[in-house]
């Protein structure tokens, strides 16, 4: 399988924006795990803003354009050091890929990056991948990384898409609000509900939300690509999701008919 893995701040990081060693090293265990077993990954990896926000020592998400720039900047290092790091010591290379809105929709650049992406698959490398916060003006903003990881595995031809948030999955309802809100284990379509039900930004340090998620849903399904939303607190389910088992919320992706 080829699959897309986005990783959320709130799987990342502490509420202070200090990098989750423990998680983050599980993480890259696992992903190593299952490129070992054949498989091909790409991550999509949120948490540079919070990571550089924490090490500049603001206590919360910056709100002016140039001190997120900043922080992106510095966290960016944080990041890459530290995958680099955890990966090489399964013996797996990584690669920096960042990217804007312009990368994803101009056709030449898309081709370009299309040829980069599977030529580092070709050398079994890991391509870690997240928005170019520190230069990204707002015309060309994806915004937030759940769309990013989506519009990747269209890229990619991706069979699987996974993004691993601080929420189990698609609720009924808030879960954080209503002890009465379920799980919704699989969804074959979006409905004008559940999109008004989508609510904005998990954690202090992130940007997305449920609101994103579905609209990644959205692009994946529409380009034949399955997609799960699970919790990222134990990165060991990949293996129960990527064996197909009932783990978060799965969308199932409109297949073409033969």
């Amino acid at each position: 399988m080829r699959i897309v893995i986005k990783v959320g701040t709130s799987t990342l990081a502490h509420a202070t924006g200090n990098t989750n060693i423990r998680r983050v090293e599980t993480l890259c265990r696992v992903l190593s795990d299952i490129k070992n077993a054949g498989h091909e990954v790409l991550l999509v990896s949120s948490g540079a803003t919070g990571m550089g926000s924490g090490k500049l020592g603001l206590l919360k998400k910056p709100e002016d354009i140039s001190t997120k720039q900043a922080a992106a900047a510095v966290g960016q290092c944080e990041l890459m050091y530290t995958y680099d790091k955890l990966f090489q010591q399964y013996n797996h290379c990584v690669a920096q890929v960042l990217l804007t809105r312009s990368d994803i929709e101009d056709p030449t650049r898309r081709a370009h990056l299309h040829n980069t992406f599977f030529r580092l698959l070709d050398f079994h490398v890991l391509p870690v991948i997240n928005e170019n916060d520190s230069v990204a003006t707002e015309e060309f903003f994806i915004g937030e990384n759940d769309s990013l990881a989506a519009l990747v595995s269209t890229i990619v031809e991706a069979d699987l898409v996974v993004l691993l948030s601080d929420i189990d999955g698609l609720f009924t309802a808030d879960p954080r609000k209503d002890p009465a809100a379920r799980l919704i284990e699989r969804v074959e379509e979006i409905t004008p509900q559940m999109l008004q039900q989508a609510g904005g930004s998990g954690s202090d340090f992130g940007s997305g939300g449920m609101a994103a998620k579905l609209n990644a849903a959205q692009i994946a399904m529409n380009a034949g690509i399955d997609m799960v939303i699970a919790n990222g607190s134990h990165p060991e389910i990949l293996y129960d999701i990527i064996e197909g088992k009932n783990i978060g919320t799965r969308f199932i992706a409109r297949k073409e008919a033969s």
